[in-house]
């Protein structure tokens, strides 16, 4: 169903962040997926293809997508893996990497923006290098992702861009400046994306997951509230962008209530 043929009440309603009208479906079961190799990306690829999604994998570490290729086509002998080394700071590698998935599927439904880094340390502490690596892969690796995407998706007609941010996008964590940072900035570039795309055909989603069980945050031991293993992270992301969602945290309880609460809280409270 176009946004034409919705009735005006759910428009209206659409426009809400907080209010998902179901997204167009998708030209193509293809996705591409950043950050493939470890943590969420590797349990989404699983999840992919056992949705029935032929997938592209992209990370930098070529040997463990390899294996992961194989143990892939082995669990889903009927599902097309293919795998690729990407370093998404290289801006131009991203675009031929979304031009060789396109020419190898044919056509692309979903693209998930998905790699991600993050470094711990206080700012005036001599980490800034440190600190802008973070922001270059999490904020401008995700936007040269979405920005290729997005050139095909227009030229298609349709197709689903998913951007993984954080709960942390919501506020200033202590210590965790770039990464807080970055997913704010990615946040605010999906909700722009959003209002070019009005009527598109094309879904923008933003996925914004509290604690799951990676090697991202596992540096943190036990102060790691809520937290849920990598597959059924995987299992919800993945409900929440095939139902189309507008913005959505992992899990939705009780990380949609702890956001709303953390952006509104005052610095001292968020101190270490």
């Amino acid at each position: 169903m176009s946004d034409n043929e919705l009735p005006t009440g759910r428009r209206l309603l659409g426009k809400l962040p907080f209010v998902a009208l179901g997204r167009p479906p998708l030209p193509a079961r293809t996705a591409f997926l950043t950050g493939a190799s470890s943590g969420i990306g590797k349990a989404l690829a699983a999840e992919l293809c056992a949705r029935d999604y032929d997938v592209c994998l992209t990370a930098r570490r070529i040997g463990a997508l390899e294996e992961l290729q194989a143990q892939l086509i082995a669990g889903f002998p009927r599902r097309s893996v293919a795998v690729a080394a990407l370093d998404v700071t290289d801006y131009e590698a991203v675009a031929r990497a979304v031009d060789d998935a396109t020419w190898r599927f044919g056509r692309l439904g979903l693209v998930i923006a998905n790699a991600g880094a993050d470094t711990w340390g206080n700012i005036g502490e001599g980490r800034f290098e440190a600190h802008r690596a973070v922001v270059d892969v999490n904020l401008l690796g995700a936007m040269a992702t979405i920005d290729a995407a997005v050139t095909h998706f227009r030229r298609q007609g349709g197709g689903q861009v998913v951007g993984v941010t954080s709960v942390a996008a919501v506020c200033g964590v202590p210590g965790g400046s770039p990464y807080s940072a970055s997913k704010a900035g990615l946040a605010r570039y999906l909700q722009s994306l959003r209002g070019e795309l009005w009527k598109s055909g094309i879904t923008v989603t933003t996925i914004a997951p509290g604690y799951i069980d990676t090697p991202i945050n596992d540096s943190q031991g036990g102060k790691r509230p809520f937290l849920i293993d990598t597959r059924t992270g995987a299992r919800k992301i993945m409900d929440r962008i095939e139902a189309g969602a507008v913005h959505a945290t992992v899990p939705r309880v009780p990380w949609a209530v702890v956001e709303y609460l953390l952006a509104r809280a005052p610095a001292h409270m968020l101190g270490k």
